[in-house]
């Protein structure tokens, strides 16, 4: 195989013309280059050098390959290019993975600005819950994700940088004229008896139903599931099951009522990729787009006095 540094020398010859001037150019002895120029005629099994008096030459394959090498190191030279701008530049795709109450609220709108001021920069999303999205960024499947730094399942090791987006209020949602809707806030004991609509099991927010309805004295008794919040609402607004939400989660276009909880129960969100993660720049660019987000009524920083959801606040 061709060595990218004799090819150097070759090229140098070529354009200087004496093995000396190489030499002085590279800041290298005389006899340091012939040795490399005859390794390099060994290698390719070709005459490429001859002496004419005191002066050396290039015969015809050496002039074929001092040019031809000049363009592979031009080449090469193109592609370190590329290569570093990978980590200066935001360029190339990032993949965001996004737990589903934040991809409309927070992440199209930071995908959009970063179209219009990063044109070269392409955020794939994907939609994945806290108990996805911690696997899928240690695999690879994800460079970037936002989740809940509450989460349980997921260790938060040193290999990890996290990035605080604020904290999101858990709420109870009822039915049009429920009860319970009169109240300010309720305490998830006034539940014991609903019906309630629940996510996926093994979710990050059926653990949390699950676990706050125990706390509170009672075992949910769950009428649907469904790894759809538009599903979920739809059923509370139609079958009047009751849920816990979080306020990201719940948009006006809804016929349903939110209520805080008493204690008041919050989830922190944040946003967190690896530390050795490739392309920098570009997820550096995802990572400001995503902390600059509008103000979103839901979302504020520090939580407020009350429960967390049980995990690790970093």
């Amino acid at each position: 195989m061709l060595n990218s540094q004799r090819l150097q020398l070759i090229s140098l010859l070529d354009t200087l013309g004496t093995v000396r001037a190489v030499a002085d150019t590279l800041h290298l002895s005389a006899s340091t280059v012939s040795q490399q120029l005859a390794v390099l005629e060994t290698e390719t099994r070709c005459r490429l050098i001859e002496r004419t008096g005191r002066r050396v030459r290039l015969t015809p394959a050496g002039l074929l390959l001092a040019r031809r090498g000049r363009e592979i190191l031009d080449r090469m030279a193109g592609t370190e290019a590329e290569l570093r701008a990978l980590n200066d530049e935001p360029i190339g795709t990032v993949r965001l993975g996004v737990f589903q109450s934040a991809i409309f609220s927070l992440a199209v709108p930071a995908a959009a600005r970063l179209a219009t001021t990063h044109p070269h920069l392409h955020v794939e999303l994907a939609e994945m819950e806290p108990h996805e999205s911690g696997p899928a960024l240690r695999s690879g499947e994800a460079d970037v994700i936002v989740t809940t730094t509450d989460y349980a399942g997921l260790s938060w090791g040193t290999d990890l940088e996290i990035v605080s987006l604020g904290s999101d209020r858990v709420v109870l949602v009822l039915p049009p004229g429920h009860p319970l809707a009169s109240r300010t806030a309720v305490n998830l004991a006034a539940c014991k008896d609903e019906s309630w609509a629940c996510d996926r099991p093994q979710s990050y927010m059926a653990d949390l139903t699950v676990r706050l309805c125990r706390e509170s004295g009672f075992e949910p008794r769950v009428a649907c599931r469904f790894g759809n919040y538009l599903m979920l609402l739809r059923h509370v607004e139609t079958a009047g099951s009751v849920a816990l939400l979080p306020a990201l989660a719940v948009t006006a276009d809804h016929a349903v009522v939110t209520r805080r909880l008493s204690p008041a129960v919050h989830r922190n969100v944040a946003v967190v990729v690896r530390r050795d993660a490739p392309q920098r720049a570009a997820v550096g660019a995802v990572i400001a787009a995503l902390r600059d987000h509008p103000e979103i009524p839901a979302l504020t920083a520090p939580a407020a006095p009350g429960r967390d959801t049980g995990g690790c606040t970093p």
